[in-house]
């Protein structure tokens, strides 16, 4: 695709974009496209070069493949509207128009075809264009952050007939009202790494990060500052409001916006039976969020690990009694160095329970220990729609140096079970370790 736009188009890519490329076209070892069930999602500022990417990658594509068929569609009319008249402007190239059979221009019939039978239709999605058109090869869906999930179902179901079969989808971050479900979907499961059939590139600044900056600009813009010069940066935060700049600009996400810890589709996956009747739980995690508390036990095995909110109330010195009268002696219970929980690890102490006050590296191994278990599928739960909420809202805060990611407890919403659980996880992984320390000694002694 590359050699055909720089040879036969004189068209050429900065290296952002030709990695790009080699990502959205890779192939699996059978010759079909490795993205073609899940599509290519990219997430970028505005005035970063994608649309002269995807221009040069869709006309290649219609030259190297006789017969494909594009559609290309934006939400908005106006969006739609430039994009097909900058498409109409590159058709007329000298070294593209001999490609070229005919540019219609309609109202509604805005079609690029090639000598070779290839065909790029364009159209806005406010309208209803998109759907219903058989044999579609490939699906540019522009300004993606606005398209719901039964836009989504619509278009791709064009794409049944086609042995090529891929879609992209690109945006900016979306506002809260925007139905970016799809979007959002898409970016929640590249984060999770749980998108196993697609491509996702995100191009953004560090939430938090001076928006005045020329170095968070660079961050931000793959073009900054050699394609895209101070001056279109400053005039773009001008026009946009701060929070608009944030997303369009910068390609921030908001914390409302940002992927989950375990998709909601996953977590549903795990529900299980959990343990027998009558068998004691493994490990205890206690944490606390606007002064409700809430009590996660953990059973572990061998191989599986179950979780279930066993307790929850307002009063510590009950949930105190609780946890001491079921987690015995030997049964760790671990719980948060700060806030309204942290009183209770003395409390438990002094009632010879075995209560220990967590560290960074305890929370940091539990929430890896959520994700690792809800994606491999060791880690079962109760369907208790408080856990389901709390692990719904949680949202991470990456570590500095390659330490473990925790969650933020500023973006997060109703902590304590999530909390509660990365916890019991961290504190049954403790547990095992401590037993088959325990064992291995044995062995020895014996021997």
């Amino acid at each position: 695709m590359e050699h055909t736009c720089r040879t036969k188009l004189g068209l050429t890519f900065d290296p952002w974009q030709n990695q790009a490329g080699s990502l959205a076209l890779a192939k699996r070892s059978d010759g079909r496209m490795a993205a073609t069930i899940d599509g290519v999602g990219m997430s970028i500022c505005r005035q970063a070069g994608k649309t002269h990417w995807m221009t040069g990658l869709i006309f290649a594509l219609c030259i190297i493949r006789p017969g494909t068929l594009v559609v290309w569609s934006a939400h908005h009319s106006r969006t739609h509207g430039e994009t097909f008249l900058s498409m109409v402007a590159f058709a007329e190239r000298l070294r593209v128009a001999p490609y070229i059979e005919q540019v219609y221009l309609g109202s509604g019939d805005e079609e690029v075809r090639f000598g070779n039978g290839s065909r790029i239709l364009f159209g806005a999605r406010e309208h209803g264009f998109g759907r219903g058109i058989p044999g579609v090869d490939v699906i540019v869906a522009d300004e993606a952050q606005i398209m719901s999930e039964k836009a989504v179902d619509a278009m791709t179901a064009t794409m049944n007939v086609s042995d090529f079969g891929l879609m992209f989808y690109l945006g900016t971050p979306p506002t809260p009202e925007d139905k970016s479900e799809a979007f959002t979907r898409m970016r929640d499961e590249a984060w999770n790494g749980t998108l196993r059939d697609g491509v996702w590139i995100e191009f953004g600044a560090e939430p938090g990060s001076d928006p005045n900056s020329s170095t968070t600009w660079a961050r931000a813009n793959p073009s900054f500052p050699h394609r895209t010069p101070a001056e279109s940066m400053k005039r773009l935060q001008r026009k946009l409001s701060p929070e608009s700049f944030l997303r369009e600009g910068l390609g921030i996400w908001d914390d409302a916006a940002a992927a989950a810890i375990v998709s909601a589709d996953r977590w549903r996956d795990r529900i299980g039976d959990g343990p027998e009747s009558g068998k004691a739980p493994d490990a205890f995690g206690v944490a606390a969020h606007d002064g409700q508390f809430s009590v996660i036990a953990c059973w572990a095995d061998a191989e599986k690990r179950h979780v279930e909110e066993v307790f929850a109330h307002l009063r510590l010195d009950l949930v105190c009694d609780w946890v001491a009268e079921r987690a015995g002696r030997r049964a760790p219970v671990l719980v948060p160095n700060y806030g309204a929980a942290a009183p209770l690890q003395p409390m438990l102490h002094a009632k010879r329970v075995n209560a220990k006050t967590s560290t960074t590296g305890d929370v940091g191994r539990g929430c890896e220990l959520i994700v690792e278990g809800a994606t491999a599928g060791w880690l079962s739960h109760a369907d208790q729609q408080a856990l389901a909420d709390s692990l719904a809202g949680a949202r991470k805060k990456l570590g500095r140096d390659g330490a473990a990611w925790t969650f933020d407890l500023k973006a997060s919403t109703q902590n304590a079970p999530a909390m509660g659980m990365a916890l019991a996880l961290a504190g049954a992984a403790k547990a095992r370790r401590s037993e088959n320390q325990r064992s291995t000694r044995r062995v020895r002694v014996m021997n």
